[in-house]
């Protein structure tokens, strides 16, 4: 899965502040959407997690609270979503979403 992620926060005129990096793709369980990604907006959130949140020993941060896209798989106890659906959503900060 293709991301755009941080190790360490850094200025933003640093090369390395913002990285396109791949993770492993997620499987998504419970109520969880896996989403492909069709557009995606910066929104102060994402600047200020970037400014302070270091993330733990070496993992990657990945920004991209806002996002549009398509449903590619759902978890076990969805309902509402079908694969397929078109959906947009903003993050939450206590969820791995992005």
């Amino acid at each position: 899965m293709r991301a755009v992620g941080y190790q360490t926060p850094l200025p933003i005129e640093n090369p390395a502040s913002l990285q396109d990096i791949d993770l492993q793709k997620p499987v998504p369980a419970g109520r969880d959407l896996l989403v492909e990604i069709k557009a995606v907006s910066v929104n102060p959130v994402d600047t200020k997690v970037r400014r302070s949140a270091t993330p733990e020993g070496g993992q990657w941060r990945v920004l991209g609270w806002d996002a549009a896209g398509v449903i590619v798989a759902t978890g076990p106890d969805v309902t509402d979503f079908s694969i397929g659906d078109e959906v947009f959503y903003a993050g939450a900060l206590d969820a791995e979403i992005s």
